[in-house]
């Protein structure tokens, strides 16, 4: 190989290693624009959120993970993820939920989501006596309906409601968390299960006019929710909640996870639970509207 081969033979295998070495800046500016696209898409469009509490039984159950829509109600500065935006009183394209709607109302004092159902609108005046909801001076329409047959599982164990009758054995063997429940329907035709088998302080709430720029929620498990009755704890919402706390609704369950995951990837799929995906958490409508 002659001296003028050899020297063109170097010069293409450094031209290759040049080429061959990464460009980091372009790679971290990739990255960036990635995460930023995600972050976009969680604070404006949809971000999934995942239920740790019992406080909306029987609807939704501990290891649920949802989509929760971030644009029905408008945008202001708990529809930010992760809470990066400093709270104000802002509010764009905004719009008010409606009666059984289920949303994500932030902590009045701390940047911490909970998950609640709306029962009253700005301007209504809303009191609860016996665990019945009291809406404009009328009683909210409840009805018993049959007990109601729960998983009982690694995130379900039937512990929370403090009655050891609760966990029974179905037809089968396999054992089952049955609970009482009604069905609750709102003026507006919104209906829903909900589990009240206790007599407690929150069963009885003064009544009070949400005020015009906010709303009241609750959990549908009524004995066991820190929610807008809960006035005096650090737990609770502390009253109405303003529109502004409202950081979006909750639409579908995607899947739902009975606690028994691993590292193991066969444990992924043995681990969910069957017929909750895709199970939507708009509530029913009958016809009886009384708005």
């Amino acid at each position: 190989m002659s001296a003028d081969t050899a020297a063109v033979t170097d010069k293409t295998k450094k031209n290759k290693q040049h080429d061959k070495r990464v460009d980091w800046i372009a790679e971290i500016r990739g990255l960036a624009l990635m995460l930023l696209a995600v972050f976009a898409f969680h604070s404006f469009i949809a971000k999934p959120f995942y239920i740790p509490s019992e406080s909306m039984l029987p609807n939704l159950l501990v290891g649920d993970r949802l989509v929760v829509s971030k644009y029905p109600y408008g945008w202001n500065w708990s529809s930010i993820s992760f809470h990066l935006a400093p709270r104000g009183d802002w509010r764009l394209f905004a719009s008010t939920p409606e009666y059984g709607d289920i949303v994500i109302p932030v902590h009045p004092e701390r940047d911490e989501d909970y998950i609640k159902r709306v029962v009253a609108l700005p301007g209504d005046r809303i009191a609860v006596q016996n665990g019945q909801i009291i809406l404009n001076g009328n009683p909210i329409q409840q009805e018993a309906e049959p007990p109601l047959d729960l998983p009982v599982d690694e995130n379900s164990r039937c512990y929370g409601f403090g009655d050891p009758t609760f966990l029974v054995n179905n037809d089968d063997g396999t054992p089952v968390c049955r609970v009482p429940v009604y069905r609750e329907t709102l003026p507006n035709g919104a209906t829903y299960l909900i589990i009240d088998h206790l007599n407690q302080p929150l069963d009885n709430f003064a009544e009070i006019t949400v005020p015009d720029d906010a709303v009241f929620v609750m959990g549908d498990n009524r004995d066991h929710s820190a929610d807008s009755r809960e006035l005096n704890s650090s737990r609770g919402l502390l009253g109405p909640v303003p529109l502004t706390n409202i950081g979006g609704r909750a639409e579908f369950i995607t899947f739902s996870l009975d606690g028994t995951t691993t590292l193991n990837p066969i444990s992924w799929f043995t681990s969910l639970r069957e017929g909750r995906a895709w199970t939507t958490l708009r509530p029913a409508q009958t016809g009886n509207r009384t708005e």
